[in-house]
């Protein structure tokens, strides 16, 4: 079979799927049907890190003898019996379509969970059939599918850790503005609309949805609260600690923040210092570990009756690919950990 014709058929099918799964995301989400109460309830079970119960339940419950209808009710009773189960362990389980979305909004990618399920898939398919294209082998299509399993998560953590590093950057300096906002006469609220207002992204965006919590009547310590589920900082976490602290027992909270500004200071101080010196440590775990990859890759492409058996069932060869993968993998996670220090 043709090369081009397979990779076009592929590209083809991921598209009509891609189609189909957003139609029936499209259909599943009925936003025109829900009243403002019902929107307002959403939006501070999704900030407080609750779960958020999925639009239609009740339809669902309330629906008629249609078989359709029939198959949405068993489905719903199923998801209630797992999360019956998992909150009699005293563990509450959330949906992994909350999960997920919580984890696209701490990335800040505009995404819903069915758009990034999709884009996962597809990245497996593409490499697969890459792989096919390219080496002509299943094993390398198998073993590039199972490496897009892991790209789409590690590039969302990257956006993740790359947008914490922004707010804790920002952090030391967003403390000076509300101690000069307080000292001027400002209420905390005032003070943090005046941060909404003035700082830059992603500060400005964590205060601005905290600012409309309170405005929705939500309290200013539940807002702080779900600001750091969102955030999770351990910064950010000391500065809502302190907060609550001085709203029970009173004391100046201007004051607080300049202290607190100083110890967030020398800590980065610290951190970069630390960086500084396992920056080398770092950079030889991923080189280390993408040298033998990619003289893998390079010399089935130039040479592939010399790997060949490597990839040949009637011998070791693939029990040995895999064994040395699996070190590879282990090698890279003990040297990232020892270069990983804690501050």
């Amino acid at each position: 079979m043709n090369v081009l014709v397979l990779v076009l058929d592929g590209v083809g099918a991921l598209a009509l799927g891609g189609a189909v799964a957003y139609g029936l995301s499209v259909w599943r989400s009925p936003a025109g049907s829900r009243s403002l109460d019902e929107r307002v309830r959403r939006f501070a079970e999704a900030g407080a890190g609750l779960a958020v119960s999925v639009p239609g339940d009740a339809d669902f419950e309330e629906s008629g003898g249609r078989l359709q209808d029939r198959f949405k009710r068993i489905l719903m009773r199923l998801r209630r019996e797992v999360e019956g189960g998992s909150q009699a362990t005293g563990v509450a389980q959330r949906p992994r379509a909350v999960q997920a979305a919580e984890a696209l909004a701490r990335a800040d990618v505009k995404l819903r969970p069915a758009e990034w399920y999709l884009i996962r898939i597809g990245v497996v398919v593409v490499l697969a059939l890459i792989g096919l294209a390219l080496y002509r082998s299943l094993i390398f299509a198998a073993i590039l599918a199972i490496i897009g399993v892991f790209i789409p998560p590690i590039v969302l953590r990257f956006r993740t850790g790359r947008r914490l590093g922004h707010f804790n950057g920002q952090l030391a300096d967003t403390l000076m503005l509300l101690s000069n906002a307080l000292k001027a006469g400002y209420s905390f609220p005032q003070a943090m609309a005046s941060i909404a207002r003035s700082a830059p992204p992603p500060t400005s965006e964590e205060f601005a949805r905290a600012t409309r919590e309170v405005q929705l009547g939500v309290t200013t310590d539940a807002a702080l609260s779900h600001m750091v589920n969102r955030i999770r900082s351990d910064d950010l976490d000391l500065v809502v600690t302190a907060v609550q602290i001085q709203r029970v027992v009173g004391g100046n909270l201007a004051e607080i923040f300049d202290n607190i500004a100083f110890t967030i200071r020398e800590r980065i101080r610290i951190k970069g210092e630390i960086k500084t010196l396992t920056a080398q440590a770092r950079a030889s775990s991923f080189i280390i570990t993408g040298l033998p990859i990619g003289l893998g890759l390079i010399l089935e492409a130039i040479n592939p009756q010399y790997i060949a058996p490597m990839l040949s069932f009637k011998g070791p060869g693939p029990y040995i690919l895999i064994g040395c993968l699996l070190s590879i993998a282990f090698a890279f996670y003990v040297m990232q950990r020892i270069a990983n220090i804690e501050v």
